[in-house]
């Protein structure tokens, strides 16, 4: 059996498979059909490949030197299904971004720059540009640290992530139908997409709190409200994708600006994802749209601090108006395994 060289790693609250490109099929089918096998997919278990069993976990990153001027790398992120043989690209994975920086240094695309290296991302899903920023001292990538991320055990490496040309990622605009505010099924909603398509709703009109650990409960009424803002986003039918994610957002409850409770796309997250903060924030900035009244907004330019189920999320928006100027946040990343991965069987 032939194996594929790859890295495991943990970036923010996610964890993937890292592939140079030039190691995977060029056929996009090809490419796809080896994934899943890599990663045990179609099994609730992925107990024959080395995901998680988790849509958190099941995340593949491919990334190559970039063609464009304005970036080092190029790096494309493919959602893998569960339960399902499913590869999707039409979003923007942020959380799996915190480690194509180090991962670009670690196989050779980018040197290191001295003590703290900056890498240029280009984000093969929407086009947009990220910066990351990390040290490595000696030449070489350093991964501890002591900056803590919500949902992550102990501390690692800081990461700084600054994003340009997110604005409109996947729909186009930023307020995709045109408007803060629409109502959907009977609930209002904000539709935005700063980085990943987002429908915001509040809580309260689910009839729940915000604050609870468990919404399954809520499965067919997510479903419902994401198809219909789906096709309000010009994002078509969304029956098989991820995206749009649904956030309801509650007043925050332990200092930060915003509760929330996101779905991936029908399961909640343990967390929130890094681009979908960024997109939820945006939003709560807006007059008009749904949870900016239910917001503690810190003055411009300061960290807006999302909380979540494992914590809180510190983001960096600064609006031009209803234009995107600039929008930053920290993570971190860990090397984890580096090595073949063998995949199942074709037959």
């Amino acid at each position: 059996m032939t194996g594929v060289r790859c890295m495991l790693m943990r970036g923010g609250t996610s964890k993937g498979a890292y592939f140079l490109a030039a190691d995977l099929p060029s056929d996009p089918a090809e490419r796809d059909d080896l994934l899943l096998r890599i990663m045990g997919s179609p099994d609730p278990r992925q107990i024959d490949g080395i995901g998680g069993a988790h849509p958190l976990t099941s995340k593949v990153a491919v990334v190559s030197p970039s063609a464009d001027g304005a970036a080092d790398v190029d790096y494309l992120f493919l959602q893998l299904g569960v339960e399902e043989p499913t590869v999707s690209d039409r979003q923007n994975c942020g959380n799996v971004l915190a480690g194509i920086g180090p991962f670009a240094v670690e196989r050779g695309l980018v040197p290191a720059g001295g003590d703290r290296t900056s890498v240029r991302i280009r984000m093969v899903n929407s086009g947009g540009i990220a910066t990351a920023a990390f040290p490595t001292p000696g030449g070489a990538v350093d991964y501890d640290g002591d900056t803590a991320v919500s949902g992550v055990p102990g501390t690692a490496a800081r990461i700084d992530l600054d994003f340009a040309g997110t604005e409109g990622s996947s729909c186009g605009a930023l307020l995709p139908t045109g408007r803060p505010r629409d109502r959907i099924d009977g609930i209002d909603v904000t539709c935005v997409d700063n980085g990943m398509p987002v429908v915001v709703a509040a809580a309260s009109d689910f009839g729940v709190t915000g604050h609870e650990t468990d919404l399954s409960h809520l499965r067919d009424r997510i479903q419902s409200l994401r198809l219909a803002a789906g096709r309000l986003m010009g994002l078509g039918d969304v029956a098989a994708a991820s995206v749009p994610k649904t956030t309801l957002v509650a007043p925050p409850r332990d200092g930060g600006m915003i509760c929330t409770r996101t779905f991936i796309p029908l399961r909640m997250h343990t967390s929130i994802g890094v681009l979908g903060a960024v997109s939820v924030a945006t939003a709560l900035l807006l007059d008009g749209a749904v949870g900016h009244d239910l917001a503690d907004v810190p003055p411009p330019g300061e960290p807006m601090s999302i909380e979540h189920p494992a914590g809180r999320l510190d983001v960096v928006v600064e609006l031009d108006g209803t234009s995107v100027r600039r929008a930053s946040i920290v993570r971190t990343a860990r090397r984890l395994f580096d090595g073949t991965v063998f995949p199942r069987s074709s037959r």
